[in-house]
């Protein structure tokens, strides 16, 4: 979590998607108000606000931009709510209003929780849209024991006890189908998965959605 309100974030957030479509883009008063739905005296008082945090700077005339800062902290809120995406739908199953819900829970993640989030989802690349996700002071962290990962994001060569099954009924029966329950090994080869000594034929969108911690990796 930052030390900004919500509503700062979402400006910034705004700017950062303004930005990434154009990045030489000097982001104009009017453009924001029609983007955000309110008045362009909303939008001047907010530039103003996060100018004087040093997060955009105004260019007299013509509009603002980002500062160094201000981007940064942007592409981290955006970083966060496709994460939260990818794990709302990849991971949950939410079919809800995704977008909606990762908005207001991207406010309250903070750095510790991103990482994990990060982690657990296998540091995507690409959002679900194929568009890359923001990548500002990325903590690639070396996957290890005890590392709860989705069945699909398990490393080559590990062995991993299934914790977590995340499913619908329909979904449920596909699992058990499988031979995959709760405190099933999950070993991983180059090609291949078995469970339980039994070669696994899983679509990787149910592999999602069932968590295993890694037992060992290598050998």
């Amino acid at each position: 979590m930052s030390d900004f309100s919500e509503i700062e974030e979402m400006y910034l957030k705004t700017m950062f998607e303004i930005h990434s479509d154009n990045p030489a883009a000097i982001v104009k008063t009017n453009q924001l108000a029609d983007i955000k739905g309110v008045s362009a005296a909303s939008v001047t008082e907010m530039i103003q606000r996060l100018s004087s945090r040093d997060m955009v700077t105004h260019i007299p005339y013509r509009g603002f931009r980002l500062t160094p800062s201000g981007f940064q902290l942007a592409a981290r809120i955006k970083r966060r709510e496709i994460l939260l995406e990818i794990l709302l739908t990849d991971v949950i199953g939410f079919d809800g209003d995704v977008h909606g819900v990762a908005c207001k829970m991207e406010h309250a993640v903070g750095s510790d929780l991103e990482s994990t989030l990060d982690r657990l989802l296998g540091y995507p690349e690409f959002s679900r849209e194929g568009k890359r996700i923001p990548s500002v002071e990325r903590d690639f962290e070396t996957t290890g024991i005890s590392t709860l990962l989705p069945l699909a994001k398990l490393p080559v060569h590990s062995s991993a006890t299934v914790e977590l099954i995340i499913s619908s009924v329909s979904e449920a029966v596909t699992i058990r189908e499988c031979g995959i329950t709760i405190g099933s090994v999950i070993e991983t080869s180059a090609d291949s998965r078995t469970c339980d000594g039994n070669i696994l034929t899983i679509s990787d969108s149910l592999a999602m959605r069932i968590l295993a911690r890694i037992n060992s990796i290598g050998g």
